[in-house]
């Protein structure tokens, strides 16, 4: 025994322990709290199913930074989902072939507004359309329009009118900001152009069959269906006229973005907003 634990480079008492088979497994790894956090884990998830482990983690520690209390490292809550099973699943499917390479994400606010809009089908066959105006730097979705017949030129007139009062509280912009959007009828129609003109906003378009060139609206059509409207009922129309100002103001107060640090649009903009700290 002597000889082969001198070989080996261990304690014969190890070498002991392991052929009398005295030794007891590990237990799972366990940290004080962890009860109670797990239990507050779960009440998140059940609200909101689609989050994975990161989401949860920022919406955790926003909630303990508002209380005073120390903030958790993701790694902490994922092992705590990984134990309770509230993981997602990965999903399996590849990514496509063909890239983007070009710039979508403007390197501050009110340079680029992104524009695009969506169908929710409703259980008894009717549709829900919506319009949608969304800043590409700090994500906020600024002003959106909601129908069940179709988009107009008008719709999307007006989105441009209430983008250039939300943001500046003004009839004009006081500088060109990029308007970003598809060649649909209503985008490219000459009224709406030549508005677009007035405002001082400059009309521009994807190229035809490149959705990845809108790539910041394309994120947010998938966060809404998947995040909001996947886990809500959506009966009729009227139900989901009636849930979508909760959707997008949730959005933009609470959601979390992996662009924004795991920030929600209106965080991350109040954190732009309040002066640096002195270094000194």
């Amino acid at each position: 025994m002597k000889v082969v634990a001198d070989t080996l480079g261990v304690a014969r008492s190890n070498l002991v322990e392991q052929l009398r088979g005295n030794s007891k497994p590990r237990g799972r790894y366990q940290r004080q709290g962890d009860h109670e956090l797990l239990a507050a884990i779960r009440q998140l998830t059940d609200a909101r199913p689609t989050y994975g482990y990161r989401r949860i983690t920022a919406l955790m520690n926003r909630a303990r930074r508002a209380s005073g209390a120390e903030t958790l490292n993701h790694k902490r809550v994922y092992r705590l989902m990984l134990q309770g099973g509230l993981l997602l699943q990965r999903h399996g499917t590849r990514r496509p072939i063909r890239a983007h390479e070009g710039t979508v994400i403007a390197p501050a606010s009110n340079l680029r507004w992104s524009s695009d809009g969506l169908e929710i089908p409703c259980w008894n066959g009717e549709v829900v359309r919506l319009a949608f105006a969304i800043d590409t730097h700090d994500r906020e979705v600024m002003a959106w329009v909601a129908t069940t017949g179709g988009i107009s030129g008008e719709m999307i007139r007006d989105l441009m009118l209430a983008c250039v009062e939300q943001r500046f509280a003004a009839l004009r912009a006081p500088h060109p900001v990029q308007w970003l959007a598809d060649n649909g009828s209503a985008y490219a129609a000459h009224d709406t152009r030549d508005f677009a003109v007035a405002l001082n906003l400059v009309a521009c378009f994807t190229p035809v069959r490149s959705p990845e060139s809108n790539g910041v609206s394309e994120a947010f059509v998938k966060t809404l269906k998947r995040d909001y409207a996947r886990i809500h009922p959506w009966p009729d129309a009227a139900t989901v006229l009636q849930q979508l100002p909760t959707w997008i103001e949730d959005y933009n107060e609470v959601h979390p973005h992996k662009g924004l640090r795991m920030r929600s649009p209106r965080e991350f903009i109040r954190a732009q907003s309040q002066p640096a700290p002195c270094p000194v």
